[in-house]
């Protein structure tokens, strides 16, 4: 996963400069599902304006609406803890979660230890 989501950020970010343009905030990737054997995951920038897609980088939209959220401060491979947290409190708080989640990169292995990896954890919700 490591590598691909490498890869992808690349090329997204090329494309997003090779138009003058720079990203509006962190790297995230939307998890459609969560079937480890058969992913369904976007990955992306957001940009402050929609901007024309080249090849496999495409444009699309974090649609608006009520979402619960979590900041969670630790490696990538403990980030089931605060998943379940959050499931755990939506439900509490008789909220639906979409089956979506959003995580928000604050930072990364380029710059940090494990331990210190910043990941802001989305749920959309039903209205």
């Amino acid at each position: 996963m490591p590598t691909v989501l490498g890869q992808a950020f690349g090329a997204i970010m090329a494309q997003i400069q090779s138009l003058g343009e720079y990203p509006a905030g962190m790297p995230f990737v939307a998890y459609y599902n969560m079937d480890m054997q058969a992913l369904d995951i976007e990955i992306g920038f957001p940009t402050a304006r929609s901007l024309p897609g080249k090849g496999e980088v495409q444009p699309s939209a974090i649609p608006a609406g009520p979402a619960a959220t979590c900041e969670y401060t630790g490696p990538y491979e403990e980030l089931e803890v605060p998943y379940e947290a959050l499931k755990a409190w939506v439900v509490e708080q008789g909220y639906e979660p979409t089956g979506i989640s959003y995580e928000y990169y604050l930072n990364g292995p380029e710059d940090t230890p494990p331990s210190g990896y910043k990941t802001r954890i989305v749920f959309p919700l039903k209205t």
